[in-house]
């Protein structure tokens, strides 16, 4: 079901930018997707990065003679960790949009879009912060 939701949101946010004409910027378009396409690639490589080292590590246990459950235990992920993930993206994006909407309105481009941005995206992050200081006080 999320799925489908987010499939369907990506199909249709094209439509909803170019139905505001006044509010589309070509120059704002491709920074934004610059940097998007930026941080995917980085993520990707990081990813792919971590899989390689966890393939390494796990050959290295299992050639020292250590039981394979051993090794699963070891490098098995936890699910809570991979929610906390999802907020900590939300947060970033959420702190990425808000900087830019308000790169937006205080042209000119300038030194100050580049203090609102680290500001803004400094913010999401003192939140996700905040966020996993009272998860952690709910686990105990």
């Amino acid at each position: 079901m999320k799925k489908l939701f987010v499939i369907l949101l990506a199909l249709v946010s094209p439509a909803m930018a170019h139905a505001q004409e006044g509010l589309y910027e070509p120059e704002v378009f491709r920074t934004v997707s610059v940097i998007f396409l930026v941080g995917l690639f980085m993520w990707f490589c990081l990813a792919v990065m971590r899989r390689i080292m966890d393939n390494k590590l796990r050959n290295k246990i299992v050639d020292k003679g250590v039981p394979d459950s051993v090794v699963s235990s070891i490098l098995k992920t936890n699910p809570k960790e991979d929610l906390n993930a999802n907020i900590k993206w939300f947060a970033i994006l959420m702190g990425l949009g808000v900087a830019l909407t308000a790169i937006h309105y205080t042209l000119p481009l300038g030194i100050h879009s580049l203090a609102i941005m680290a500001f803004c995206i400094a913010a999401s992050f003192l939140g996700y912060f905040f966020f996993l200081k009272q998860s952690d006080k709910k686990s105990e």
